[in-house]
């Protein structure tokens, strides 16, 4: 599962072949690249007396570097959002499961996890950056240099605006290419936020990207702070993406020792409105490990 910040750009890398592995290159360090996010969001409806509720999520991502990939994914249980909510619930009975009906469907809400999944790929895929696949030797080929990795993330950008724009002719009549642009430093700082995590590059391409970040257009530095799980980092805030009465707020926790990626915060409103079930909180937790693949633990 990867972060709300990649949905924004639904096209990945373009990466040419690779006529030789660089010197940048790093041997992998494990039989696989793990990605493990945890998504925590408030469930959009009130239950019981009119309180609210915590969702939390974890999915996990498996690529090996010779191309085999895994998911796992399991609901980790609700609980009451606020204190607020906490005393509503405690003076319900303090029950342990929800249902209800909306638009003709029964949802079902519990404070036990539910049961974990695994699933393979059928065929091997490589590595998944956007929408696209990509080898592990494509990735050590990225470049290591912050404002060549710029200049490649701008014309990828670019590129799929233009592909955007021209499907939209059919989808979206009275779109414009400019409905894209608008946004186009948002979406050269989330690629490189998506080399921080989501696939094995080089310890200096990673530093490339940070460093792509950092300086992008619009992304505000908001000092040192600490994740959920009390990992610190530094804080940045995303360009503001605003579109047809809906605004869409993000800020990155990053480790400045590894260029991994920490945590992204998520705050979606719509006409002034907080987007319940699409804001919150995710952490991740990135790196190689021998461990095989299975279904995501309930903690």
């Amino acid at each position: 599962m990867r972060l709300t910040l990649t949905a924004t750009v639904t096209a990945g890398l373009l990466l040419a072949g690779v006529a030789a592995v660089p010197a940048s290159a790093d041997a992998p360090k494990g039989a696989y690249w793990r990605v493990a996010t945890t998504f925590t969001t408030v469930h959009p409806h009130a239950v019981g007396s009119g309180y609210h509720l915590t969702q939390s999520n974890v999915s996990v991502d498996w690529s090996s570097p010779t191309g085999k990939s895994y998911s796992g994914l399991r609901e980790l249980g609700a609980r009451p959002a606020t204190r607020k909510d906490e005393a509503a619930w405690r003076a319900d009975g303090s029950p342990s499961t929800w249902a209800y009906r909306t638009e003709g469907m029964k949802i079902r809400l519990s404070t036990r996890p539910g049961k974990g999944s695994l699933h393979a790929q059928e065929e091997p895929l490589g590595f998944r950056l956007g929408e696209k696949n990509v080898t592990y030797d494509q990735l050590q080929a990225l470049p290591t240099d912050p404002e060549a990795l710029r200049k490649q993330l701008a014309a990828e950008v670019n590129a799929w605006i233009d592909e955007a724009a021209q499907e939209a002719r059919t989808t979206a009549p009275k779109a414009t290419k400019n409905d894209w642009l608008a946004n186009f430093d948002r979406y050269v700082a989330a690629r490189a936020v998506e080399l921080l995590y989501a696939v094995p590059v080089p310890g200096k391409v990673r530093s490339a990207a940070y460093q792509v970040l950092k300086t992008t257009k619009g992304v505000s530095a908001l000092g040192r702070s600490k994740d959920p799980l009390g990992r610190t980092g530094q804080k940045f805030a995303l360009p503001v993406s605003s579109r047809k009465g809906s605004v869409l707020e993000q800020q990155l926790l990053v480790d400045t020792k590894s260029m991994v990626l920490l945590a992204e915060y998520t705050d979606l409103s719509d006409g002034g409105k907080p987007v319940l079930g699409k804001s919150g909180v995710q952490t991740i937790k990135a790196g190689w490990t021998n461990d095989k693949p299975a279904a995501p633990g309930a903690s």
